[in-house]
């Protein structure tokens, strides 16, 4: 093995308000040739500063104060941290030797340019190959990296594909000059487990037949247990730890990497046992407090539907009608959390919104016990209205674009107890208990949310949802965005505010480990169904239908001893017309839910394949 790539002493410093800021502290390392180096570790860590560093495209703020990026293309070296970044000489290697591929591709991809476009743009620039030729090869790398229909997706936009087919469309434009180093910076992180799994698929077989190195930059330590050869931990933008994966992760010498591990959610936990975050959050936990008992659920959702008409293309061809969700059904009791999982499009954020009152059913209804007794909330008006708006809360899956960045952290706080009649005095006293609560400092009342990082502004976030004492909070995705020890600071908070304030959470994510460390109950959906439900330890110890075991075969784990299978993750897991019998669904067949054991229930087909299992 050689060195394709090699950082030598590289420090990057960023000129601020307050002074110099070094990023990175001389730091070295190899990326092989035809091998996969992770670079982990946690947010601010410096792994987004070393790829933009290799690729030429610090920030203006930023710059490379010593050190070497050594770049072989041939026999010949070239440091990259030498080069002018807007000269031929970078240009010549940006895009065409090394290539790069983003978190989020949505924002990456031009809206107004078809993918066709953006693909063979690139390819136009570096060879000046005409339209003709650049169609062409741009049809091939569309079915390379698994487009349904190459031919059509050259004039498609970004905005019509789904997250999974935009980011291939971005993996096809990093490979269409077949690059012999592909930067791939957090390529899977906004993407749900199964398409997550497909994409690591694709990375890997396109590894092996091109011979590409690839440094894939990622905090979450099941993708690198399943795709790299070599893993590099940085913290606080020094190397820490490094060496071949089956080494570095069997036996992590660096205390940082074995926190990194025992911050992960993980399906073999002990009962009991909680997430150990890297650095505690100081929580002042509340009193415990009993909220009233009901003599049923708090929230019951009874057969709710809702159906979108999208409009047709062209004049002479019918409006189509999309089924978000298709007689669902969910049952929370108070003090519990039930967990909705699901692929991206399955319908879960629907259903919370049905719940929030933000979208009207088509049919069904959604019953809530404030104990008084259950009220159809779609019912409700006036005074009733208002206070459900209190009771129920949401807290979202972004917590900076939920946040409003002109209003400083009291104003946010106060809205909702300003809004439901609170008085001033107590508004302030209650602002500094929901900052407490959550783990944060009195002083950063005054603040904006561009001060704080990824998890003290999803912690605003929660501290806004409790300000008005609810009862009953939805939460989307509400750690997706955020790094592995983020995240287990923000779940053990929910579950230490659940047992002392008697809250109840209905979690909407695909992340099915935390779900597993979260939800007393789980509902499955697919295709706006639900599919599978059952008590959180009947579901992951005996999983039933083949959409939720294709779910969880699909989620990465830490452990090297049980790695992904990626052969059976083909992407047909979410057609009913391909389930295994007697789970199939033919087209417009809503099957029926039945038991198969107490209070674990799974939709089967035709009652007569229902009776045959």
């Amino acid at each position: 093995m050689s060195p394709l790539l090699s950082i030598r002493d590289l420090a990057v410093t960023f000129r601020t308000e307050i002074g110099p800021f070094e990023a990175l502290h001389g730091l070295s390392l190899d990326v092989m040739r035809g091998r996969t180096l992770a670079l982990v570790g946690e947010s601010g860590s410096g792994k987004s500063v070393t790829a933009q560093a290799i690729m030429g495209i610090l920030p203006a703020s930023a710059s490379v104060t010593r050190g070497k990026i050594l770049f072989w293309d041939g026999p010949d070296e070239t440091d990259i941290a030498r080069l002018d970044t807007e000269g031929s000489a970078m240009r010549a290697i940006r895009g065409q030797r090394i290539a790069m591929i983003f978190q989020e591709p949505m924002t990456c991809l031009s809206p107004l340019h078809t993918v066709g476009d953006q693909i063979g743009e690139a390819l136009r620039i570096h060879t000046g190959a005409d339209r003709k030729e650049a169609d062409a090869r741009t049809r091939d790398a569309l079915a390379r990296v698994g487009f349904p229909d190459p031919k059509r997706a050259l004039k498609t936009y970004p905005f019509e594909l789904s997250g999974g087919l935009r980011q291939r469309a971005m993996i096809a434009m990093a490979l269409i000059l077949k690059p012999a180093l592909l930067v791939a910076d957090e390529p899977t992180t906004a993407l749900d487990v199964t398409t997550q799994a497909q994409i690591l698929a694709l990375l890997a077989r396109l590894q092996d037949e091109t011979g590409m190195a690839i440094l894939l930059i990622t905090h979450d330590l099941g993708v690198v247990a399943n795709i790299a050869h070599d893993v590099a931990v940085l913290y606080r933008g020094r190397l820490v730890e490094a060496g071949p994966r089956d080494t570095v992760m069997r036996a992590p010498g660096h205390a940082y990497l074995r926190a990194l591990l025992h911050a992960v959610p993980r399906f073999d936990m002990a009962p009991g046992e909680r997430l150990t975050p890297i650095r505690p959050a100081r929580a002042e936990i509340p009193p415990v407090q009993k909220p009233p008992k009901l003599a049923g659920p708090l929230l019951r959702v009874e057969g709710v539907s809702k159906s979108y008409t999208l409009r047709a293309g062209r004049l002479w061809q019918k409006p189509r009608v999309v089924r978000a969700v298709s007689d669902v059904s969910l049952s929370l009791a108070a003090g519990e959390t039930l967990g909705l999982v699901g692929e991206s499009g399955s319908g879960k954020t629907t259903v919370s919104k049905m719940i929030m009152r933000a979208l009207p059913p088509d049919s069904g209804r959604i019953l809530f016990d404030d104990g008084s007794g259950p009220r159809d909330v779609h019912g409700l008006s006036g005074d009733a209205l208002f206070a459900y708006r209190r009771t129920v809360q949401f807290v979202f899956q972004d917590p900076y674009a939920s946040l409003d960045p002109r209003m400083t952290v009291r104003q946010i706080l106060s809205e909702p107890m300003e809004i439901h009649g609170v008085p001033a005095a107590e508004r302030r006293a209650r602002c500094r208990e929901l900052m407490a609560m959550v783990g944060l400092e009195a002083s950063g009342l005054g603040r904006y949310p561009h001060a704080f990082s990824g998890g003290q502004r999803q912690r605003i976030g929660i501290a806004r949802a409790l300000a008005p004492r609810p009862r009953l909070l939805v939460l989307d995705e509400p750690v997706s965005a955020l790094d592995v020890s983020v995240q287990a600071q923000i779940l053990n908070l929910l579950k230490d505010l659940q047992a002392a304030l008697g809250l109840s959470y209905l979690i909407v994510s695909h992340n099915l480990a935390v779900i597993d460390y979260m939800a007393d109950t789980i509902s499955v959906m697919c295709r706006g169904r639900i599919v599978e439900e059952a008590p959180r330890a009947a579901l992951f110890r005996r999983p039933v239908h083949p959409y939720t075991r294709a779910l969880l075969a699909a989620v990465p784990d830490p452990s090297l001893d049980h790695p992904l299978d990626f052969a059976a993750i083909t992407g047909d897991q979410n057609d009913p017309a391909r389930w295994e019998a007697p789970y199939r669904l033919a087209p417009d067949e809503a099957g029926a839910m039945r038991a198969v054991e107490p209070g674990h229930r799974v939709r089967f087909g035709t009652a007569q394949d229902a009776e045959a299992a």
